[in-house]
C-alpha cells in the first residue's frame, strides 16, 4: 500500500489544502492520504486558535466522502510538541508493508534539513514536495545533508505540481475575527462549524499562517 500523510496544523483546513492532497493522491498513485493535525506544531507554539479536538473535527468533515482520504489524530493524542519523525516511525510500526509518501509544501521542503532528525525523517518516508504553478521550481540542494544524492533523486522524481490557489489559514482566521465572508474559502461544512462554534471571533493580526 502507498500511504500519504500530510501534516499541519489545519487552523483551519480550506480547499488549498485538500486540492493539494488530491493533487499527490492522484499524481503518487496513492492508495489513502491521512491528514494528521498538530497537537503543537513546532514552529507555531504560540498560536492562538482552534483547539485539537476542533481541528480534527474540522478534518473529519472536509473529507467526509473522499474514498482515498482519512484522517488520523495520533499526534493529537501523543500530545505535547508534534515532530513528524515520532509520527512516521508510529507508522511505520502500525503498517509495516505500507510504503510511506510525506506531503510537504514547497516551504517545508526548504526547511526540512532542520527539522528534528532529519536524515530519519527522509529514510522512513519519500519526500514528496508540491510545486505550485507561478512559484520557482523547487530546490532540493538543502537536502544534501541529510539524504543521499540517489534518495534526492528519487524524491525530485516524485515532485507534484497544482494548480496556484492563494489560500491561507491565517486570512481565513483574520477575515473571520473581521466579520468579513469566508464563502467557497472551504468546504461549506467547515464554514458552518466555524460560525456554530464562535472560532476565530477576534482577529489574529500576529498568527502564523
Amino acid at each position: 500500500m502507498r500511504l500519504g500523510l500530510f501534516g499541519g496544523s489545519f487552523d483551519p483546513v480550506h480547499y488549498g489544502h485538500l486540492l493539494l492532497a488530491e493533487c499527490c493522491r492522484e499524481q503518487c498513485q496513492l492508495d489513502r492520504v491521512l491528514f494528521v493535525p498538530a497537537a503543537i506544531p513546532p514552529h507555531k507554539r504560540e498560536q492562538a486558535g482552534a483547539t485539537p479536538e476542533s481541528r480534527l473535527e474540522m478534518l473529519k468533515l472536509a473529507t467526509y466522502g473522499h474514498e482515498a482520504f482519512d484522517v488520523s489524530g495520533v499526534e493529537i493524542n501523543r500530545g505535547g510538541v508534534s515532530y513528524t519523525v515520532d509520527t512516521l516511525r508510529h507508522f511505520r510500526a502500525a503498517e509495516p508493508e505500507a510504503e510511506l509518501f510525506l506531503l510537504l509544501g514547497a516551504d517545508m521542503l526548504h526547511d526540512l534539513p532542520h527539522w528534528r532528525e532529519a536524515e530519519e525523517v527522509c529514510r522512513l518516508a519519500v519526500i514528496v514536495a508540491v510545486q505550485r504553478a507561478g512559484v520557482p521550481e523547487l530546490d532540493y540542494a538543502g537536502l544534501s545533508g541529510v539524504a543521499e544524492p540517489q534518495r534526492i533523486e528519487e524524491f525530485r522524481a516524485r515532485r507534484v505540481s497544482m494548480p496556484e490557489i492563494g489560500l491561507c489559514s491565517r486570512e481565513i482566521r483574520r477575515r473571520v475575527g473581521e466579520g468579513r465572508s469566508v464563502r467557497y474559502w472551504m468546504p461549506r461544512a467547515i464554514e458552518k462549524y466555524i460560525e456554530s462554534n464562535g472560532l476565530y471571533r477576534v482577529a489574529e493580526e500576529d498568527a502564523a499562517g
